[in-house]
């Protein structure tokens, strides 16, 4: 014989537990107040169970009673009841994710299913289960309640459209990175030494050997620093946030074309890790953002990188040749381009100046 089909047929609607009863009551010619002296229970109870349209569940000991007065097994009933309250519940998921289906445009599927965050379906449904499950959350009412200020917590990049959704999917998913590095308790005096080190990796060019080494040196003092690439209608760079007190990550975007941008952004979010709380999220340049501490971490990264009063005394010196740039650079042990960059922001430098002194990167992502 061949292979049987399995049954996968779900009913679009319930049988409650109460409409069965009273058919076999009928069936019995039996009344609701004969059944209430032959079970010990309330008249009121068995219409509360044949009228409410399943509001009254069958308890176990409501089962065994109607077993003795009317024959039919305990499991029968409670199977019943069970049924139906799945079957109920069922059809209430059916119901909310139809209404959750209007969110779903907002999340970049195709781009996440392509760097492999998530799987990529044909139903609607199906696919917003697979998102939820990728949020690690039962619904869409608990996205708001996980990421309550993301609304306002990002920068408007020119006219650029930018969706909540989609940077709540991209910190996800350094979430879920930053989870599988094993990181040590963290420890800011360990964390000060570790900027230290990654300092010097500042003239590398390739991310294969700069990146693994950055990683290590900052697990060792508690924080997880994850590179994912940024989706559509992001515009992030960069953020810092704790999956718990005693792990912090800085999660850093592929947007970054040069040296000098990638180092400042990563110093700059060490330095929110170092100098303010643990229970807030910071998002580079977002409008929501406490402006105050943005400030307060631009001056930590520009002091890391080059500190003041030698950078007071290097840019007061004229003119500014390549050749000063890059001497400069080796006396503090930091690339050039990380420089060139520093003195176009200020205004030292017209931005299209020694542009050829910055590193370029090419990004792999994962």
């Amino acid at each position: 014989m061949g292979n049987q089909a399995t049954n996968t047929y779900q009913p679009d609607y319930a049988v409650t537990p109460g409409e069965v009863l009273e058919y076999e009551l009928e069936l019995r010619r039996m009344s609701k107040a004969e059944l209430a002296k032959r079970t010990g229970l309330t008249e009121k109870h068995i219409n509360s169970i044949v009228k409410s349209k399943g509001k009254s569940a069958i308890t176990p000991e409501t089962a065994i009673k109607l077993e003795r007065a009317l024959g039919m097994p305990v499991e029968y009933w409670l199977n019943l009841e069970a049924n139906y309250q799945e079957t109920q519940a069922r059809l209430a998921e059916e119901a909310q994710l139809e209404r959750d289906l209007d969110w779903l445009k907002k999340v970049p599927v195709n781009q996440m299913a392509k760097l492999g965050w998530l799987a990529k379906l044909k139903d609607k449904k199906a696919q917003l289960v697979e998102v939820l499950r990728f949020f690690g959350i039962a619904s869409v009412d608990q996205w708001g309640d996980m990421w309550p200020r993301l609304a306002v917590a990002y920068r408007q990049h020119d006219k650029h459209e930018i969706y909540p959704e989609a940077v709540s999917a991209w910190l996800r998913q350094g979430e879920l990175e930053a989870a599988r590095i094993d990181c040590a308790v963290y420890d800011k005096a360990n964390f000060r030494r570790a900027l230290d080190e990654v300092r010097q990796l500042t003239a590398a060019a390739d991310p294969d050997e700069f990146v693994p080494a950055m990683q290590e040196a900052c697990a060792v003092a508690g924080v997880a620093v994850v590179f994912v690439p940024a989706l559509p209608k992001t515009g992030v760079s960069g953020a810092t946030q704790w999956l718990n007190p005693d792990k912090a990550v800085i999660q850093l975007s592929l947007r970054y074309k040069s040296n000098d941008h990638l180092w400042f952004t990563f110093f700059h979010e060490a330095g929110h890790i170092l100098l303010h709380g643990k229970k807030e999220l910071f998002i580079e340049g977002s409008n929501g953002m406490d402006q105050e501490k943005e400030q307060e971490a631009n001056q930590f990264a520009e002091q890391e990188l080059i500190p003041r009063k030698a950078f007071a005394e290097f840019a007061s010196q004229t003119p500014c040749s390549k050749a000063a740039i890059i001497a400069f650079a080796e006396s503090i042990n930091l690339a050039p381009g990380v420089v060139v960059g520093q003195m176009q922001h200020k205004g030292l430098l017209p931005n299209t100046h020694c542009n050829d002194l910055k590193v370029r990167y090419e990004w792999r992502a994962a």
